[in-house]
């Protein structure tokens, strides 16, 4: 057997050279930031948006609007007006006469059309996603649509929560929708007036 016989002690002092103190085997601690929220990008001038909502079934459809403001807050998007009419087929009229004041720079429009089982439902969600089209062309202010119509919706609570949740989701699907196309035009119309395009 092959051992080496060191003095007692040359071998503690070298061991007491590779041993180190407990502090400084650990690294000292590094503060931990919060991750950094998504920066949205500025607007160059200040936004002004109107949000038309239904009050038809107003507690699923309200789940749209808080979800939206919420969102829009987030993108920059601070001054919201909330204007409520009794459905959705008063929607475009009041987006238009909104449209032609030149306030806002979008418009909103959120409601719930179902089938009461009296008229064909779908008609009427036609209707209203075809005047609110018809008022953005005509106005050149953008439009943004959070009128939905479910294929099936019951009095039921079940349903009324699967559909609080969805107008949820929707109110953010819509803010950064109008978000997002307000810097677009922004930089558009800057472009334009700058004769680039």
């Amino acid at each position: 057997m092959n051992q080496m016989l060191q003095d007692p002690q040359v071998q503690n002092s070298q061991t007491s050279e590779i041993q180190t103190s407990p502090a400084e085997t650990q690294a000292p601690p590094v503060p931990v930031d919060p991750p950094p929220g998504i920066e949205h990008p500025r607007f160059a001038k200040p936004q002004r948006v109107a949000f038309v909502q239904a009050c038809w079934h107003r507690d699923v459809v309200e789940e749209a609007r808080i979800a939206f403001v919420r969102e829009a807050e987030a993108r920059h998007l601070t001054h919201v007006d909330v204007f409520e009419v009794p459905g959705s087929f008063e929607i475009p009229l009041h987006a238009q006469i909104l449209a032609k004041t030149r306030r806002y720079t979008a418009i909103v429009a959120a409601g719930l059309v179902v089938d009461g089982g009296i008229y064909r439902h779908e008609f009427v969600a036609d209707t209203v996603i075809k005047a609110l089209m018809d008022v953005q062309l005509r106005t050149e202010v953008p439009v943004f649509s959070a009128v939905l119509t479910p294929q099936q919706f019951h009095e039921t609570e079940v349903h009324y929560d699967f559909f609080r949740r969805h107008f949820a989701i929707k109110g953010v699907e819509v803010a950064a929708a109008c978000a997002e196309t307000l810097l677009g035009l922004e930089r558009l119309r800057g472009q334009v007036a700058a004769g680039i395009v």
